[in-house]
């Protein structure tokens, strides 16, 4: 049975449209969720993101439903808009305004490489994440990914002494 229009344009912001097909996806998928993710926060700030944040993860729900409906899989590869949810949620960690600006993009560049680390590696508690049913198991892994990238960054921001804001 063919999609629906509906089904079709919720598959298709569960890809991202074509990012989710491109080499890598999920790598692909956070890069854009950081370039994205980090312009808002140094332009607007953390209210913004966290609002962004709140929309794609509602939205997320009936865009994985869909396109798990029409492919049959569950957590397709190419469903890559749970990887901008966790990929948001470690820049939260970056304390913006209390780190040098030179030093902001090489902690963007390490919130990205600890977020993939978590997420492809899935230590527990993602592989848990991972297990619920449905759209939440899809979206939980990368959030506990996204949580514990950030933790990390935190810890670091900590242990060099930084002043979080």
């Amino acid at each position: 049975m063919k999609p629906s229009s509906t089904q079709s344009m919720l598959s298709a912001i569960a890809t991202l449209g074509p990012l989710g097909y491109a080499p890598a996806p999920g790598t692909v998928g956070s890069a854009a969720a950081l370039l994205i993710g980090g312009t808002v926060t140094i332009t607007l700030g953390m209210i913004p993101l966290v609002i962004m944040i709140i929309i794609v993860t509602i939205i997320s729900f009936p865009a994985i439903d869909a396109h798990s409906a029409i492919t049959g899989k569950h957590d397709a590869s190419e469903i890559i808009i749970d990887e901008v949810i966790g990929q948001w949620l470690v820049l939260l960690a970056i304390p913006v305004m209390a780190s040098p600006e030179s030093a902001y993009l090489y902690t963007l560049l390490a919130a990205f490489v600890l977020f993939r680390i978590f997420d492809i590696t899935k230590p527990p508690p993602v592989s848990t994440a991972e297990e619920l049913p449905g759209a939440a198991g899809v979206i939980a892994d990368d959030i506990m990914a996204g949580v514990l990238a950030g933790v990390v960054i935190m810890a670091s921001f900590q242990f060099y002494g930084w002043v979080m804001a």
